[in-house]
């Protein structure tokens, strides 16, 4: 919606988002809705639309067919956006998934999740889990379900992956350790898990960063209006994965993790710290980190013609393609 400057203004989270004491919320940072498409004419990935529960939709992405039988990995694919901005159905995630579900020749399922303010957290990690839960159910007899074709016939349920950037990435480490704690229907496994430059943060400094900065951070003011009741606030276990009480990384479901990072990201620090703190844990998959020289967040989806964001994508389509 366009700013009035005759509003009063309750939550000022620029350049992201301002929340009015109406309560009407002005999202800053958006791409424009694109409809979903039945041939991409850069990749020729066909997309549609579908309603996973009354409350939950997804974006459906079927790669070029090189046999009408043909079996796919699977990705379920969560969009960033500090819990609060984006869509699963925004310019930038359709050109995104699009070109990743090309170069990967995967099936990807990205999920419309609720945002924050209007649906505050842990909203969208309950649309999340439900969501794979959904896809999962593809595997069941269950008559209460109603099948995506797309997944029935073209879903290889043997190579089930979940994958994130930023708040994405956030939500990927959260239904990791949910899917190690709770069967999912027809006890289907999480093959792998990418997570993107991933939204972690806390209150003590890491790296570089100082006491001030962090307190001062767009992440850190962001994740207190996306999760106001949250316990422990910023150091709540979700968002801080390094505290004393936060459950053990050798929990993640999954047998294989791909963490990848960027230079300039302010993130970088907790990212790495991630991928030492999987190592130590004793989990028993294999974790790999990808580190970008010179680039900043979430830089391959703001701009995926780059040299180096054509690389990542084609990290991540391998890591799904293995």
């Amino acid at each position: 919606m366009a700013s009035d400057n005759t509003k009063e203004v309750l939550t000022d989270l620029s350049p992201a988002l301002k929340l009015y004491k109406d309560g009407t919320v002005e999202r800053l940072f958006d791409s424009p809705h694109v409809p979903p498409s039945p041939d991409d004419p850069a990749t020729g990935v066909a997309s549609k639309d579908l309603n996973i529960s009354p409350v939950v939709q997804a974006r459906l992405y079927l790669p070029k067919l090189t046999e009408p039988n043909q079996k796919l990995p699977v990705l379920v694919y969560y969009h960033g956006g500090g819990f609060c901005l984006e869509s699963a159905f925004s310019f930038l995630d359709q050109r995104y998934i699009n070109i990743l579900a090309a170069e990967a020749n995967a099936l990807i399922v990205s999920v419309e999740y609720r945002l924050a303010p209007e649906h505050p957290l842990p909203i969208a990690y309950e649309d999340s889990w439900t969501a794979l839960q959904w896809v999962a159910s593809h595997v069941t007899e269950n008559p209460g379900i109603e099948k995506e074709p797309w997944l029935t016939e073209h879903g290889d349920f043997s190579k089930i992956y979940i994958g994130g950037d930023s708040a994405g990435g956030n939500i990927v480490h959260n239904i990791l350790l949910r899917a190690g704690a709770e069967l999912l229907p027809g006890d289907v496994k999480i093959l792998g898990g990418f997570l993107s430059h991933p939204y972690f943060w806390g209150s003590k400094p890491i790296g570089s960063e100082t006491k001030e900065e962090i307190e001062q951070s767009l992440q850190y003011k962001i994740w207190l209006f996306v999760y106001p009741s949250v316990p422990g606030g910023i150091d709540n276990a979700m968002i801080n994965p390094f505290v004393e009480d936060a459950p053990s990384l050798s929990r993640l479901g999954c047998s294989r993790l791909l963490v990848c990072l960027a230079e300039k990201d302010p993130l970088i620090s907790r990212g790495i710290l991630y991928v030492e703190t999987v190592k130590k844990s004793g989990w028993n998959g294999e974790v790999e980190m990808v580190e970008v020289e010179g680039e900043d967040h979430c830089f391959h989806i703001f701009n995926p013609e780059t040299e180096k964001a054509k690389d990542l994508i084609k990290r991540l389509a391998s890591f799904i393609s293995h």
